[in-house]
């Protein structure tokens, strides 16, 4: 079964709405570690809107298992993760209206220029991972940059309504995971995956790791955040 890292961006996005000192992503990340997350994950967007650089720096201190780090592929964050080196670095697109990230970098159309960024990282020891949607032109091109991972963009599947639809999304998944992991590619996936969804995507034998957050927040919100880390962990774990 793949193993399960948390996203705690949404930690952070409740501090900031009071612009204050609590919660402490920090924290947050102690108490997933401890309830069994074999990562932590935060994506530190170019406007701050909620992790902050604060956050990072104590986090790459303070985090037992893996950090994981999302960022854009910018001159500014190419810096940041030189500095801090966190065990992998996620590259993934953009857009400062997005509420949150809405697809897959078009890795195909700048194969030289992320072969250089993604070279520059991984020679400071950070492994680099490609958010893609699951098509065959993203992953080859992924290949071609020297990428060691790619996460499959999942929100299409997770976003669906009809069954049909979902197993149309699923199939697209299970075909890219098999592609990547015939590129050598290591394969993840995330995106909008929640209590409900996630099993199938867990039972894809090439997905190594599923990267979860908002799910996991929203439901810490009601039952706290021990609980709910390790119920995602049982829900990815169904047999």
């Amino acid at each position: 079964m793949p193993r399960l890292s948390v996203n705690i961006d949404h930690i952070a996005t409740l501090r900031q709405a009071r612009k204050g000192v609590e919660p402490e992503p920090v924290a947050a990340a102690v108490i997933a570690d401890l309830a069994g997350a074999d990562g932590i994950i935060v994506h530190l967007r170019e406007d701050r809107r909620h992790i902050q650089d604060r956050d990072l720096r104590l986090l790459r201190q303070i985090v037992q298992s893996k950090l994981n780090l999302e960022m854009a592929a910018t001159s500014e964050m190419q810096r940041i993760a030189l500095e801090v080196r966190p065990n992998i670095v996620t590259l993934v697109p953009e857009k400062r209206e997005e509420l949150t990230t809405e697809g897959g970098l078009d890795v195909a159309a700048r194969v030289p220029f992320f072969k250089e960024y993604v070279d520059r990282i991984q020679q400071s020891g950070s492994v680099v991972s490609l958010f893609v949607d699951p098509d065959e032109k993203q992953i080859s091109a992924s290949k071609k940059t020297g990428a060691a991972w790619v996460e499959l963009h999942t929100g299409a599947y997770a976003n669906q309504v009809s069954e049909a639809d979902k197993d149309r999304e699923f199939l697209k998944i299970t075909e890219a995971a098999k592609l990547a992991a015939s590129l050598g590619l290591r394969v993840g996936a995330g995106h909008g995956l929640n209590y409900g969804n996630v099993e199938r995507i867990a039972k894809i034998p090439e997905v190594e790791e599923l990267n979860i957050g908002h799910s996991i927040i929203s439901r810490a919100a009601l039952v706290g955040l021990e609980r709910a880390v390790k119920e995602m962990i049982d829900s990815i774990n169904t047999k």
